[in-house]
């Protein structure tokens, strides 16, 4: 989960469009009583809160505050196997970042040999 507190609504533009590069979903957002900061809260993947901050910062001439945390498990939809689904790419990245042969591998590669 995203939290994140700004203190100009303009700011918004930049928070908005780094949520968007990121694939995030704003789920509630809202002025703080008395003051100039507004809250956005929104869901992004642990895969793509890499480099979050920075990006964020940088889109916000630092007037954005992120603060993330777990908050839920969640199925990504499409076919791993499906070049038109993002969970492809996504399982690619993983594969690569472990130094893992690319591709899903067979199935007959976990089967028992016996």
């Amino acid at each position: 989960m995203y939290h994140h507190q700004a203190y100009w609504p303009e700011v918004f533009g930049g928070t908005y469009g780094v949520l968007n590069r990121k694939r995030g979903h704003v789920f509630e957002e809202s002025q703080v009583a008395g003051t100039p900061m507004f809250v956005v809260k929104a869901y992004i993947t642990v895969n793509e809160s890499f480099g979050f901050t920075a990006d964020l910062k940088s889109n916000t001439s630092c007037q954005a505050f992120p603060q993330c945390a777990f908050d839920h498990w969640q199925i990504l939809p499409g076919d791993p196997n499906d070049a038109n689904f993002h969970l492809l790419q996504v399982v690619a990245e993983m594969h690569k970042c472990k130094g893992l042969k690319d591709g899903i591998p067979p199935l007959a590669n976990f089967l028992d040999k016996l």
